[in-house]
C-alpha cells in the first residue's frame, strides 16, 4: 500500500511537470475522446512515443535541434523557453501526444495553431542571416533531430524494440503530421532520415542559444532536489545515446579520447539510463489509447495512415 502510494505520488509529480495542471481535462479529449485517429496501439509510433523512453529521448532531440543556430534563433526570441521552461516543455510534449493519439480533427486543429504562431516567429541572426520558424528547411531540421532521437532513445533502451521494417514504418507514420506542419519531403525510412540528417551536418554550430539550452537542461534544469536527481540519471542517459560528433559540438564529450567516452558510457552512462527507463517504466507505464478507442481505430484503419 505504502509503495503503490508514493509511487502514484511521484508520478503524479513527473506529470504535473511534463503535463501541466490541467492535463486530465486535455486527455480527456486526447485520449478518450470518440473519433477517427490516424493510428491504433498496434502502430509502432504509438509504441515509441507511449514508452518512457520518450523523456530521455525529448532531452536528446533537444539537444541535437539546439545544434542548428537558425532553427534555435526562433525558440530563443519567441517561445519564452528560458523565462518559463517548463510551459515550453508541455507546449512540445502537448503536441506529441496530439498528433500521435488524438482524433484527427483535434490534429489538424492543433498543427493549424502551430502553422499560425510559426508564421509570425522570423527575423535576423546578429551576423544578418535571415530565420523564420515555417522554412521547410529548419522544421526540416527540427523534425528529423527530434524522430531520431525518439527512434533511437526507444531502441537502445526498451526491452522489446521494433524490427527494421517497424522503424521504417515509425519514420514514415511520423512524416504525417511533418507534412501538415510544412515539412515539404519528411524521410519515409531510416535511411532516409540518416541521410537527410548527415546534409546539415555543415551548417550545426554551437551558439549563444545552445549554450542557454545546455544550461537548462544539463547545467542547471529547474528542478528542486528529489526530481533533480532521477533527471540527473535522464540527462546522462541522453548525453550517451547522442552521436559523437554532436556531443563534440556540444561540448559534452568530456575527453577528447573517443575509447574513454565509450567506456565511460558502458560502464555509467547506458547502464543508469536503463534503470531510469526501468523505474519511469514501473512508476508511469506506458501510454495508451482505451480499449474501446483502440479496437474503434483498428476496425476502421486503412493501414495505420500512411497512405494518407
Amino acid at each position: 500500500m505504502l509503495i503503490s502510494t508514493v509511487r502514484e505520488q511521484f508520478a503524479e509529480a513527473i506529470r504535473k511537470r511534463v503535463a501541466g495542471s490541467d492535463r486530465k481535462e486535455r486527455a480527456d479529449v486526447i485520449w478518450r475522446a470518440p473519433g477517427e485517429r490516424w493510428f491504433s496501439n498496434a502502430d509502432p509510433i504509438v509504441r515509441v512515443h507511449g514508452a518512457p523512453t520518450m523523456y530521455i529521448g525529448g532531452i536528446r532531440a533537444l539537444l541535437l535541434q539546439s545544434l542548428h543556430p537558425l532553427a534555435m534563433a526562433g525558440v530563443a526570441g519567441h517561445s519564452g523557453y528560458q523565462d518559463d521552461p517548463w510551459g515550453r516543455l508541455q507546449r512540445t510534449a502537448e503536441y506529441v501526444v496530439t498528433t500521435t493519439f488524438a482524433r484527427k480533427v483535434d490534429v489538424e486543429k492543433m498543427i493549424e495553431h502551430v502553422r499560425r504562431f510559426h508564421s509570425y516567429v522570423k527575423g535576423e541572426l546578429p551576423d544578418g542571416r535571415p530565420y523564420a520558424a515555417s522554412d521547410p528547411h529548419l522544421l526540416t531540421w527540427v523534425h528529423c533531430a527530434e524522430v531520431e532521437s525518439f527512434l533511437t532513445s526507444y531502441q537502445k533502451l526498451s526491452p522489446t524494440p521494433l524490427t527494421p521494417t517497424e522503424c521504417d514504418t515509425y519514420v514514415a507514420q511520423t512524416a504525417i503530421s511533418a507534412k501538415m506542419l510544412g515539412v515539404t519531403n519528411p524521410p519515409q525510412t531510416v535511411e532516409e532520415l540518416y541521410r537527410t540528417m548527415a546534409a546539415y551536418g555543415p551548417e550545426l554550430e554551437f551558439s549563444p542559444a545552445t549554450a542557454d539550452v545546455i544550461d537548462l537542461l544539463i547545467d542547471n534544469p529547474p528542478l528542486p532536489p528529489p526530481m533533480k536527481w532521477g533527471y540527473d540519471m535522464l540527462k546522462n542517459g541522453a548525453i550517451a545515446l547522442l552521436p559523437g560528433s554532436a556531443r563534440q559540438l556540444l561540448g559534452l564529450a568530456d575527453s577528447n579520447d573517443p575509447s574513454r567516452v565509450s567506456l565511460q558510457d558502458a560502464l555509467f552512462r547506458r547502464p543508469i539510463a536503463r534503470f531510469a527507463t526501468s523505474g519511469l517504466q514501473w512508476t508511469m507505464g506506458e501510454v495508451r489509447l482505451p480499449k474501446e478507442i483502440n479496437e474503434d481505430v483498428a476496425r476502421n484503419s486503412d493501414g495505420h495512415g500512411i497512405a494518407d
